[in-house]
Order: C-alpha cells, then sequence, then structure tokens
C-alpha cells in the first residue's frame, strides 16, 4: 500500500488541500523528507531538479506556521532566481491559502513590495540580493525566523551569492523567543562551499538522498553538427516536433544576446520562439514563461536563467545549442525534461569549435554521451543511438557515424516524442 501525506504525519486540513492542488501521494524525496522536518530536524536534500524538494519542505513549513500569526515573518526561503521565487511562492499559495508570502526579488521596482513587507508576512521567498538590500535599510526584519530554507544552494554560489547568503544567515536567530531556528538546505550537487554552509548553519542534520526508483526516463544523446549548419539543422529538430502531442522544447544558448539572436532566427524560419535571458525585464521574463507554459510559444530560448526553478510539464526535449560553462549547468539543463515520471529526451550539438570545451567539461565531470544518428533522427524521427569514443581523438567531427558502433537503445524503432506518465505534478 502506497504512502499518502497523512500516513506519513500530515495533518487531514494540510493533506485534503494537497489533494484539491492534485499532489495524491508524496514521492520518495517528500517520504524520506518530510516526516524529519516535521520532528523539528535540521534537513540536507540532496536531490536533483524535479524531485519534488519544494513540496518536501513547503509542508512541514506549513504544519509549523500553523496559519497567520500576524507578528513579522517567521520563515524565509532563498533562492537563486526569480523564477523559482514565484514558482515557490505559488506552491505555498496552493498549500495553505492562508498564509501571508512576500516575494523578494530584483528587476522590479520596490513599492509592492515593501507593501509586502508591510503586511506582515508569514514567509518570505526571497533572492539574496534584494532581501540583503531591504533588510540592510530596515524594511525586511528577519529577527523572528524559526524556519530557514536554502533552496538550489549550489547555484546561488555559481551566480556569486556565496556572500550574501552568509550576511543573511547572520540577520536570522538560531534561537528566537519560542523556538529553536530549524534549517534546511537543498541543493542538486554538494560543492564545497555548499558542504561548508552545511557544517556551520546546520545542527545534526538528517540528510535525505533523491535516489533514481525507476529505469530513468532521460534519454541524452551528443549531435554532431556543423558551425555553420546548426540554425537549420534545430530548425529540422523543432520541425520534427511540432506534430507531436507534447512539442514544447527548451533551446540553451551561452549568452544573452545569443539567445536574442536565435529567438529572432526561428520566427524568421516560421516557429513560434520565445526568449528568456538576464537583460530582461522581470515582466518580460513573466511573458516568456507564460507564453511558453500556455503552449503559445512551442520553444524557449533560453540562458542558464532557465536552468534552474522553471517547471514547465510538457518539456519534451531540451537542445543545448551550445555547450554551457560546467558540468553542473549540463545537468541543471537538461533537468527540464523527464520529470516527475514523464520521459523526456536532451541533444547537445558538437560541431568542431566546441571540442576543447567538451574536453573541458568531461575532465570536469561531465558524463560520456552516446551519439545520435543525426540523419535518421532528422529524416525519420528515429532516435538511434550509437557508441562512440569516451572523447574525440581530434577536432573534426565528420558526422554521427564516424569511429561508431551501434547498439539498440530504448528508443529504437520509437518515434521522437515522449509519454507523460504522470498522475499528479510534483514541483522541483
Amino acid at each position: 500500500m502506497s504512502e499518502t501525506f497523512q500516513s506519513i504525519g500530515v495533518r487531514s486540513r494540510t493533506a485534503e488541500a494537497l489533494t484539491a492542488a492534485g499532489y495524491e501521494t508524496p514521492n520518495p524525496v517528500q517520504q524520506d523528507a518530510i516526516p524529519q522536518l516535521l520532528r523539528g530536524c535540521d534537513c540536507v536534500i540532496d536531490a536533483p531538479t524535479g524531485s519534488g524538494k519544494t513540496l518536501a519542505y513547503v509542508v512541514p513549513m506549513v504544519e509549523r506556521l500553523a496559519g497567520h500569526g500576524g507578528h513579522g515573518a517567521r520563515a524565509l526561503i532563498l533562492v537563486p532566481t526569480r523564477e523559482l521565487a514565484t514558482q515557490v511562492a505559488g506552491v505555498i499559495r496552493k498549500v495553505d491559502r492562508g498564509l501571508r508570502t512576500a516575494v523578494l526579488m530584483g528587476g522590479v521596482g520596490y513599492g509592492a513590495q515593501l507593501t509586502l513587507l508591510r503586511n506582515a508576512p508569514d514567509v518570505i521567498v526571497a533572492c539574496p540580493g534584494r532581501l540583503l538590500d531591504l533588510a540592510e535599510r530596515g524594511d525586511a526584519r528577519l529577527g523572528k525566523i524559526e524556519y530557514l530554507v536554502l533552496d538550489e544552494a549550489d547555484e546561488m554560489l555559481d551566480q556569486g551569492f556565496a556572500h550574501d547568503v552568509e550576511r543573511i544567515l547572520g540577520m536570522c536567530p538560531v534561537t528566537g523567543a519560542h523556538a529553536t531556528r530549524q534549517s534546511i538546505l537543498a541543493s542538486a550537487t554538494m560543492p564545497e562551499w555548499v558542504q561548508q554552509m552545511i557544517a556551520k548553519h546546520l545542527q545534526h542534520p538528517v540528510r535525505v538522498k533523491g535516489v533514481q526508483s525507476q529505469e530513468p526516463l532521460l534519454e541524452h544523446g551528443m549531435m554532431a553538427v556543423r558551425g555553420d549548419m546548426k540554425l537549420k539543422t534545430l530548425s529540422r529538430l523543432l520541425h520534427r516536433q511540432r506534430d507531436l502531442e507534447q512539442s514544447q522544447t527548451i533551446v540553451f544558448h551561452r549568452t544573452k544576446h545569443g539567445a536574442k539572436k536565435l529567438a529572432r532566427d526561428l520566427l524568421q524560419l516560421g516557429h513560434t520562439a520565445a526568449e528568456l535571458q538576464g537583460n530582461l525585464s522581470q515582466n518580460a521574463r513573466d511573458r516568456a514563461i507564460s507564453a511558453f507554459r500556455k503552449q503559445d510559444a512551442e520553444v524557449l530560448v533560453a540562458t542558464n536563467v532557465a536552468a534552474r526553478g522553471i517547471d514547465v510539464a510538457n518539456v519534451g526535449l531540451v537542445v543545448n545549442y551550445e555547450l554551457p560553462e560546467t558540468p553542473q549547468w549540463l545537468t541543471h539543463r537538461v533537468g527540464r525534461t523527464a520529470r516527475n515520471g514523464a520521459e523526456g529526451k536532451a541533444i547537445t550539438f558538437l560541431s568542431d569549435q566546441d571540442a576543447e570545451q567538451w574536453r573541458k567539461l568531461r575532465k570536469q565531470g561531465a558524463p560520456a554521451l552516446p551519439k545520435l544518428d543525426g540523419e535518421r533522427l532528422l529524416e525519420a524521427g528515429e532516435w538511434i543511438m550509437t557508441e562512440t569514443l569516451d572523447e574525440p581523438r581530434n577536432s573534426r567531427f565528420s558526422g554521427p557515424q564516424s569511429q561508431q558502433r551501434r547498439r539498440p537503445s530504448r528508443w529504437q524503432g520509437r518515434p521522437f516524442q515522449s509519454r507523460d506518465r504522470r498522475s499528479h505534478t510534483t514541483p522541483s
């Protein structure tokens, strides 16, 4: 018999709200984390994107706060991106509409956020830069925080927020007037700084490790593409996707200018494309995500800003148009598909110009990727994986059949598509 939220200790009122929001049963990460957090333990949730860790820490927070208090913020959730802040706040509203939540992030004016802070919020969901600014001005008060979450801690390090996070934590009491602070750190990877944060700020934490409980549903392959043929190849892939039931695609570019230009080029080729990159205003970013979620745009062209915190149900394909800077970003990018029981595919383009960067990524720990038979994929929609060397012998990538021997793939003989097996949606 499968576990229910009530059977792992959640009160009936909260369990009913979860059911109404579509969360019927806890997934493995939630089954492990929620009982420990309900007992008041500090916790490290070491799990990949799409594993349901947002709900794993939101449910115990709702249980602990037990409704609107009216005497200042008692919970603080720090996140690295505006999109993740908005998503987390949305999950909180689904679980308990009675809690007042203030979302603090850059890219928008101060006025609305100051109003939220003056309205006695119970929870602050914030990006470090904006929160530190408001806290130092005296507008955001952290002296009553008793439930602290660092979500996507590794990404906060990558974004350069380490110093800001340390200063914010110094403003939060370890022991308050009514309760000892409970601290949770969630991260997909565990670099040295994250380990230091755990040792410094968490007390005897319980560790929850996200474990793959079924056959992996992500198929990730490398496609050899000439640099001057990347745009044409991408357009052919998108045409192949267009008529499928789940046709949403995210394409990652390395630079803001490159993402903008690629989105414009795809529009000129007849694709409905939206762009998401750091130079856009928050309103423009929200419009892009909304268009993609509503399937008004078939493709979202993005920089790494979209690799964290965006949970869109129907992403069947991720394309790395350009290689990322680190292996961690490769993981986070492809984590936008194959989420919560859905199948998904990822393709990493590799041209002659990318050879040196790929060798660097491999040395840093990026996985060896099988090569795709590009022509079979583009011509017939067949996903045929072929074995190849761990890394190229030279920078010449003559095509998908070079130095390879065929091996069967789970997808061989099947159309290029992803089938959604989910019975409910679990946020990342």
